[in-house]
């Protein structure tokens, strides 16, 4: 397979890589599959038109255009080779559910054929309910007082509500035209094809299998029905026929449980090292870029991808840093993930750099402002293989090598993407581990060589399970939303330590000397007539018995 292709039927005036193979001749592409093409013309993997509009806007040099177009091909395959948005497909059956008034009904049916849908009309004040997805909806009527329950693979709904958009398989021709809701709806009778966006690791998941509901927010962003929550179980259950790959859920998730499949976490990382030295204007790939008449300034490069919901605070901090600059986000809408997570790295890098990390532009008028203003920030570079790390564990790495040894204060959270800090009493730790047992992200850790409780701070995501197993009194609070830029905030450090106590009979360590005072403390009131049970509170679980079994023998020969 040739890798890279660029197709222009006007040419270009500057070469390009050898590794490139130019043309301005269709033709000559057509025996050859590519990965990479600037065109939708060239039958390739993946199109990048952000090549074109690189060449097209940019005000860099000729010899720099000629490494960045490179690097722009070089970057797109990076994207492919780490994407796992695996496609699936369904077959769906020609069932149509009409929802629409007299005029629009009778326009749309003009425009079908009679035999193609299989089609029910109805007026949307007697829809009760819609559940499902595409290929297999219900949707409970109510037909004159009595529920009326219809089967059917898709919705054309004029002028749609919400209660038709929480699952797949429904259209509105308002948002385009009949022409081309009729099209999409032709097109999945053949073959209905999705994508995987969502992976998911429940092992660090802040709402599995947990005794009380501690987090919970993807389900609470998501537009539809792709994520929903098992309470009895406390499982989440993904639909990913349903799901519209906006990205949302993965923002907000406190743990990095929940990955986006076209851009994951090692994708962005592979992709942002080779912004070294450029300024990254993030560009979502919906935007057409083809109506975007804009000057890019020397070392401007797009940084396309898919989405525009899916960045959080440490995809945003490994841009900033492997790039070394700060960085522009043109989107229209922000998630609720991405707006703190811009607001927080952007108080973060005012308090080290007396400069913001990132601009948001919803506008050409306000894109043009940042292009003026974004710059490279001497002294921000900082790169380290991060590939496989989990989400917090990067953006604590990070972090402290940006605060370094300086006091930066405080950094508040919140109320979207949280961070806390843990205070442990110790004199009321009694080294039960609960804690240690309940977190599932190993902020919490112990260590038995030296019988100590220890945190690392920067990855605990402020979930409180920890709080709510904690068996003792005035023991373990959290702090909610607050992240200290100093030295010993990025530490593990040792938030409790006791030393082992020896059975009084044979001499085995077997508990923590505080947790044996606490219960020698409540229970030695209730034996103060039996000096017998009083000395099993300090015995290991095998010479309690045998001290309760020799009093015994011993009360036994008296007798």
């Amino acid at each position: 397979m040739q890798e890279f292709v660029y197709h222009n039927p006007d040419g270009l005036d500057f070469p390009l890589s050898e590794s490139i193979f130019v043309t301005n001749d269709i033709e000559k592409t057509k025996d050859i599959k590519f990965l990479i093409s600037n065109s939708a013309e060239v039958d390739s993997e993946v199109s990048a038109d952000e090549i074109d509009f690189y060449i097209k806007n940019t005000k860099d040099s000729i010899s720099k255009k000629i490494q960045n177009v490179h690097k722009l091909y070089e970057i797109a395959a990076v994207k492919f080779d780490n994407a796992q948005d695996v496609i699936y497909t369904q077959k769906i059956g020609n069932k149509l559910l009409l929802i629409a008034n007299d005029d629009d009904s009778k326009e749309f049916i003009s425009k079908t054929d009679s035999d193609e849908f299989d089609m029910f009309r109805i007026s949307e004040d007697i829809i009760k309910s819609i559940s499902g997805h595409i290929g297999n909806l219900t949707v409970i009527v109510d037909d004159e007082g009595k529920d009326v329950t219809l089967k059917v693979d898709q919705i054309v709904w004029f002028d749609i509500k919400e209660l038709g958009l929480r699952q797949s398989g429904g259209f509105d021709p308002k948002g385009s035209s009949i022409d081309e809701v009729l099209s999409v709806l032709r097109k999945n009778v053949e073959e209905y094809e999705y994508k995987k966006f969502i992976t998911y690791d429940a092992n660090i998941c802040q709402y599995h299998e947990r005794r009380e509901e501690v987090c919970g927010r993807c389900e609470e962003v998501c537009p539809t029905t792709a994520i929903i929550k098992i309470d009895e179980k406390k499982h989440l259950e993904f639909s990913q026929i349903d799901c519209q790959g906006c990205g949302g859920c993965i923002s907000i998730c406190p743990s990095g449980a929940l990955d986006y499949a076209p851009i994951n976490k090692n994708s962005i990382y592979e992709m942002a090292k080779k912004f070294r030295g450029n300024i990254p204007l993030i560009l979502p790939q919906k935007i057409n870029l083809s109506q975007l008449n804009i000057t890019l300034k020397e070392n401007v490069l797009p940084f396309k991808i898919d989405g525009e919901k899916f960045l959080h605070e440490t995809s945003f901090l490994t841009i900033l840093q492997e790039s070394g600059s700060q960085v522009i986000f043109y989107t229209d809408f922000l998630s609720k993930g991405s707006t703190d997570a811009i607001r927080i790295l952007n108080d973060i890098y005012t308090k080290k750099y007396g400069k913001k990390a990132i601009y948001v532009a919803i506008n050409e008028d306000e894109l043009s402002q940042a292009l003026e203003e974004v710059d490279l920030i001497d002294g921000s570079t900082f790169s380290y293989n991060q590939e496989d790390e989990r989400k917090r564990e990067a953006f604590a790495v990070r972090l402290s090598s940006l605060v370094g040894n300086d006091d930066l204060g405080i950094v508040k959270t919140g109320e979207n993407v949280h961070y806390a800090k843990v205070n442990i009493n110790q004199d009321n730790c009694t080294l039960c581990l609960s804690c240690v047992g309940a977190c599932n992200v190993d902020a919490l850790k112990a260590y038995p060589e030296d019988n100590t409780l220890r945190l690392n701070p920067l990855i605990c995501t402020g979930c409180g399970y920890c709080e709510l197993s904690c068996p003792e009194k005035n023991c373990l609070t959290i702090e909610q939303d607050i992240i200290e830029l100093n030295s010993q905030s990025f530490l593990e450090r040792v938030v409790a330590q006791d030393e082992l106590f020896a059975c009084t009979e044979c001499g085995k360590e077997f508990a923590t000397k505080k947790a044996v005072e606490k219960i020698a403390t409540i229970m030695s009131p209730i034996f103060a007539n039996n000096p017998i049970k009083q000395k099993t509170l300090y015995c290991c679980e095998d010479c309690k018995p045998k001290v309760m079994f020799a009093n015994d023998e011993i009360r036994n020969q008296r007798v």
